[in-house]
């Protein structure tokens, strides 16, 4: 069962097959045994996940069940649990137990899921590769000497290895996509502010958006649509109606017009990934999409729009992490401006260090105007780029990330290098846009190829079964790692 579609195991329940009980035990049992391979999971909850399974079977058994009640899923430890560790894979945080769940842990505890466990991620959801956590680097499955991407690395893994059948990520510049692209999984991030941030810890706050990544366009389209909805606790989140973001899977896509950016098609791309990019292309032809070639010509300025506004927004929410009300506090200290200083210097990891210097920089008086303010003039036209791109087509494609997995340790002295990773999915949250990674064929060494795909705002339908009419055609997205 642990192969099977979100809609199989859902039947398989219905119909009593197999209890939700007994499939907790299966994904308990294979959690066990198979993450020391990849360190996918930080945290897992053996007690509460088989007393919400059992939950789940009586809801089950009284008629009372929905599309996902009884299933087992797994949250990045970004999002606060209630009486679980909520980490942020952090030294700062490593004993910090949630009072409260978040908005998207609550709205998916209200569907009946069954939560097992917190995946690994890059602290603070600060990294392109999920080696910067403090309970040591997550792996590929694919491949195990390479990461799985990140900062959702650790959900990524967790999907692709069959310890889980779906996992909740984040996404600020690609945290969803590029390690579904990475691990070979299906990953999307809906419209700023279609999912709340409540209770998401935050990174950069006009960025950061909730995401997920299963096997499947199907498999994510009933997560996302019991995760999103009005919240108002949290002040970006949209007053808009439910949504069923699986209503069109399966709608026919003949004469779809999908856009191929001229800056997305040049040098930087690995040939590999280039090939299963254009075969992908190829195959959505063979169903009837048309392909109109675009230009953005601002997207190559989104990565250092992207890494000057994100650092400024991490340097102001981290500050509340000062070792007084919850958090690492040093052990010694001669007075209060010390206890900030090494409680900060002990608790954070370098990369946080880094991204909190470098926002404080591009805050300071008399660089605001010259670095953060042109950021954000950079981000309208950016925006306004893919506006008029959609004037002429429905959605855009292009690869997820330039490469394959990488080699763990490879860019880790060369942060600049890490950050170029990004180069095809951060101008997406910097125009608040949905996109999702979908798998389309394998690179060399056998390593998993992302095709990413945008929408215009609200067209997370569309993306869906785009992605899922592919999945139909193809079968890159049920291919496993050998180690599973």
């Amino acid at each position: 069962m642990l192969n099977a579609s979100l809609q199989e195991l859902a039947s398989a329940l219905a119909d009593r097959r197999i209890s939700s009980v007994e499939l907790t035990r299966s994904v308990l049992d294979r959690i066990a045994a198979a993450n020391p391979r990849t360190n996918a999971f930080v945290h897992v909850d053996g007690d509460g996940a088989l007393a919400a399974a059992a939950a789940a079977d009586a809801r089950i058994a009284a008629g009372e069940a929905g599309p996902l009640t009884g299933i087992p899923l797994a949250h990045k430890d970004v999002f606060c649990t209630e009486g679980m560790p909520t980490t942020c894979a952090s030294k700062m945080l490593a004993n910090f137990v949630s009072p409260y769940d978040a908005h998207v842990v609550a709205q998916l505890k209200k569907a009946g899921t069954v939560l097992v466990g917190k995946t690994n991620m890059d602290e603070f959801a600060m990294g392109s590769s999920n080696e910067n956590s403090h309970f040591g680097a997550a792996r590929n499955p694919w491949d195990t000497s390479r990461v799985p991407g990140g900062s959702s690395g650790g959900s990524a893994a967790a999907v692709a290895d069959g310890l889980i059948p779906i996992a909740t990520g984040t996404d600020t510049g690609g945290s969803v996509r590029q390690p579904a692209s990475f691990c070979g999984v299906t990953g999307i991030k809906p419209t700023y502010g279609v999912v709340s941030r409540y209770g998401m810890i935050a990174y950069a706050s006009s960025l950061d958006q909730g995401g997920v990544l299963g096997r499947s366009a199907a498999d994510c389209a009933p997560v996302l649509s019991a995760m999103a909805g009005f919240d108002p606790r949290d002040s970006t989140s949209l007053e808009r109606p439910a949504e069923d973001f699986g209503r069109d899977l399966g709608k026919s896509i003949e004469g779809l017009k999908i856009g191929l950016p001229r800056e997305y098609f040049g040098e930087g791309m690995d040939a590999d990934v280039r090939a299963a990019v254009e075969a992908a292309l190829d195959t959505y032809r063979s169903l009837g999409a048309v392909t109109v070639d675009i230009e953005l010509p601002n997207s190559r300025l989104a990565i250092p729009a992207y890494y000057v506004i994100a650092p400024a927004e991490a340097s102001s929410n981290l500050s509340r992490f000062d070792g007084v009300r919850y958090g690492h506090r040093a052990a010694e200290y001669a007075d209060l401006a010390e206890m900030y200083c090494r409680s900060r210097a002990q608790g954070f990891g370098s990369e946080v260090k880094r991204r909190i210097l470098i926002g404080t920089y591009v805050l300071s008086h008399g660089y605001y105007d010259a670095y953060y303010l042109q950021a954000q003039k950079l981000r309208r036209l950016i925006a306004d780029d893919f506006r008029r791109a959609f004037g002429q087509c429905d959605v855009i494609a292009g690869p997820t990330a330039p490469t394959t997995a990488y080699a763990l340790g490879a860019k880790c002295d060369d942060p600049v290098q890490m950050y170029l990773g990004d180069i095809y999915t951060v101008a997406i949250n910097l125009a608040g846009l949905p996109a999702l990674s979908l798998p389309a064929g394998f690179g060399d060494g056998g390593l998993p190829v992302g095709l990413q795909l945008i929408g215009d705002y609200f067209a997370e339908a569309r993306l869906l079964n785009a992605a899922h009419r592919f999945q139909q055609a193809t079968d890159w997205h049920l291919a496993r790692p050998a180690g599973e």
